[in-house]
């Protein structure tokens, strides 16, 4: 049973929506092994990432950060983001252009998969979300693994193109090709979606699967 909404909240934050923008480990100190290439794109990404979550907040839809605790297990998501704006690390500027809003979610995960161990069941339940959009880092490991995830639960997804990376390009297009055809995920550009009509399909959607 879906858990009652709460009161305190004011309708300042959408506590029922179709559809949640998820942004996957875009807060990230980047400071790993390899990671130089990641850079390179990452920025880029996240001006377009950050395009989207304006153009979802109008429409209605939350944005969700789902993020790796990086192996600091007495962190919180504030000390995470503080750590990634203010210690001279090579993601400050991705983190600084996806900067967290008061009035949106966020769940903490141990592993590759946003789903695993970690809260994120509960709270698209609240919300009601039947279809998700995946953005972040990266590609071919915690988006896929997250969208892989997704899909077993039945959800509608949505993984643009341009606001995912991975190492190199070429993993990237190997995961959004899987992602598409196994998961069959949308794969549109973010520029090129149309969030209102999606919000509408997924609605549809819901009292349709009400009905079989």
């Amino acid at each position: 049973m879906t858990p009652a909404k709460n009161p305190d909240l004011h309708g300042n934050v959408p506590e029922t929506s179709p559809v949640a923008l998820l942004l996957v480990d875009v807060i990230n100190d980047l400071e790993f092994e390899g990671a130089e290439a990641l850079v390179v794109q990452a920025v880029p990404m996240a001006h377009r990432i950050a395009a989207l979550k304006r153009r979802a907040k109008a429409a209605g839809i939350p944005a969700i950060y789902a993020n790796d605790n990086f192996g600091r297990w007495q962190s919180d998501f504030k000390k995470v983001v503080e750590h990634c704006l203010e210690d001279g690390v090579r993601g400050a500027d991705v983190a600084r252009i996806l900067q967290p809003e008061d009035d949106d979610y966020f769940v903490l995960k141990p592993k590759h998969s946003a789903f695993y161990a970690t809260t994120l069941d509960i709270l698209l339940d609240y919300l009601a979300a039947r279809t998700l959009i995946f953005t972040g880092i990266a590609g071919n490991n915690c988006i896929l693994f997250s969208a892989n995830d997704a899909y077993m639960r039945d959800f509608n997804l949505l993984v643009p193109s341009d606001c995912v990376v991975s190492n190199t390009e070429e993993e990237n297009q190997h995961a959004l090709r899987q992602i598409r055809m196994v998961l069959k995920a949308d794969t549109t550009p973010s520029d090129a979606l149309n969030l209102r009509e999606i919000i509408r399909s997924s609605r549809q959607d819901e009292v349709s699967s009400r009905h079989r």
